[in-house]
């Protein structure tokens, strides 16, 4: 699949994965950043995310298979590959397939392991707007307050409406809702079982639960070379909540 994506820069090439329901300008602020320091940047929008086409094929394995691609069409030599959260989990998908492409690899708050699903929320919110009916932002974003109460998980959730017909004043969803709901399951398996040789920087936020000291095992087993770091007060969306730290971090990892 030939994904949409940003670019920046000039330099080597660092490939950027957003995480679940996230799009490519989701890093513009980074990526800008990275690109300042003389990388080449490239910021896609995954499968049935952003810009990119629809399938109804949608796992880890096939988003794997679109960053070789995306590699390939795009002539990257030795291309350093950061993804957060889900896009985290593709690249050790992507390593297990396609080891020795990449570089460096910088992980974002994910581990290999199993996770139990905890979107529920979410999508049922999502499939709560009924775009035959909410004519507004402002009518979409009071829906999704009947089942989301973080303002920022709202604002990152609104940030993905468009005008599908703006003639007859007709909004959607940019990701394709009906596959990741239909998928869901997919996105919370373990990564497989592998060996990495190839630099790996982990990057956790210290409130976020998504890894914990339970997983360093697993992580050594796939990337023997992997280092962690961990950015004090942030959660989950830690490039977005402490983005001063996430860049430094990774730069100090690339340079």
């Amino acid at each position: 699949m030939k994904l949409a994506y940003r670019e920046y820069g000039q330099g080597q090439p660092l490939v950027i994965l957003h995480g679940l329901f996230g799009q490519s300008d989701n890093w513009n602020t980074l990526a800008k950043q990275f690109a300042e320091n003389g990388f080449h940047v490239f910021t896609l929008d995954l499968r049935n995310h952003g810009l990119s086409p629809h399938s109804d094929a949608w796992s880890y394995e096939t988003m794997a298979d679109d960053i070789k691609e995306f590699i390939e069409d795009h002539s990257l030599l030795n291309p350093i590959l950061l993804g957060h959260s889900m896009g985290g989990k593709v690249l050790m998908f992507f390593e297990n397939k396609y080891s020795g492409i990449a570089n460096k690899i910088i992980i974002a708050d994910i581990s290999p392991r199993v996770y139990k699903p905890h979107h529920d929320e979410v999508l049922a919110a999502l499939n709560s707007v009924d775009f035959s009916k909410i004519k507004t932002r402002k009518e979409a974003e009071a829906k999704l307050g009947e089942y989301i109460k973080d303002f920022g998980t709202k604002q990152f959730l609104l940030k993905n409406i468009y005008w599908k017909d703006a003639e007859n004043n007709i909004m959607d969803w940019r990701f394709n809702l009906k596959v990741i709901t239909s998928n869901y399951n997919n996105i919370g398996v373990e990564a497989p079982e592998f060996t990495s040789h190839t630099a790996c920087l982990v990057i956790r936020g210290e409130r976020s639960g998504y890894i914990t000291e339970k997983d360093f095992p697993d992580f050594e087993k796939r990337f023997p070379n992997y280092s962690l770091k961990t950015i004090k007060e942030a959660g989950h969306w830690v490039h977005a909540e402490k983005p001063k730290e996430f860049f430094e971090v990774v730069l100090e990892f690339i340079k």
